[in-house]
C-alpha cells in the first residue's frame, strides 16, 4: 500500500500535466488588414492563397461600386449565413462592407461555419478607396 500511493500520484500527476487544456481554443482565422495590405494579398500568382473578395453589403450599394472581382453577399439579406454556408471553408476570403461594421459583425458566422481564413478589410470599401485602390462602377 505504500508504494502504491507514491505510483498512483505520479502517474496522475504526469497524466494531467501531459493533458491538453479543454478550453484550449483553435487559432483565430481572421486577420485584419489595411487597403495596402488587402491589395498585396490580391496580387499574388498563388492561387490557394489569393482571397476571394466578398462585399458583404447591399446589392444597391454593391452596384454603386466594388472592388474589382468582388462577390456580393449582403449581410442584410435573407439569408447570409446560408449563403456563406455553400463557400469553400478552405479557401481564402477577403470580407468587407463599406466601412467595417457589417463586416465585422459577420465574422462571426464565419468563424461558426470553420471557415479556416478570412482576411478582413479594416475600414471597408471606404478605406479601399481612400487609399486610391481600383473600384468597378
Amino acid at each position: 500500500m505504500k508504494l502504491l500511493l507514491p505510483i498512483l500520484a505520479l502517474f496522475v500527476g504526469s497524466t494531467v500535466l501531459s493533458a491538453e487544456p479543454e478550453d484550449k481554443k483553435p487559432a483565430d482565422p481572421v486577420q485584419h488588414v489595411d487597403a495596402k495590405a488587402a491589395a498585396k494579398l490580391l496580387t499574388t500568382d498563388d492561387k490557394d492563397k489569393k482571397p476571394v473578395i466578398l462585399d458583404v453589403r447591399t446589392p444597391a450599394e454593391f452596384a454603386k461600386g466594388h472592388l474589382k472581382d468582388a462577390t456580393n453577399v449582403s449581410f442584410t439579406g435573407d439569408d447570409f449565413e446560408g449563403a456563406i454556408a455553400k463557400l469553400d471553408k478552405d479557401q481564402p476570403y477577403l470580407v468587407h462592407c463599406r466601412s467595417g461594421g457589417r463586416s465585422t459583425s459577420s465574422l462571426e458566422a464565419f468563424k461558426k461555419l470553420g471557415f479556416k481564413k478570412i482576411y478582413h478589410l479594416d475600414g471597408g470599401y471606404l478605406a479601399w478607396q481612400e487609399a486610391g485602390q481600383e473600384v468597378v462602377k
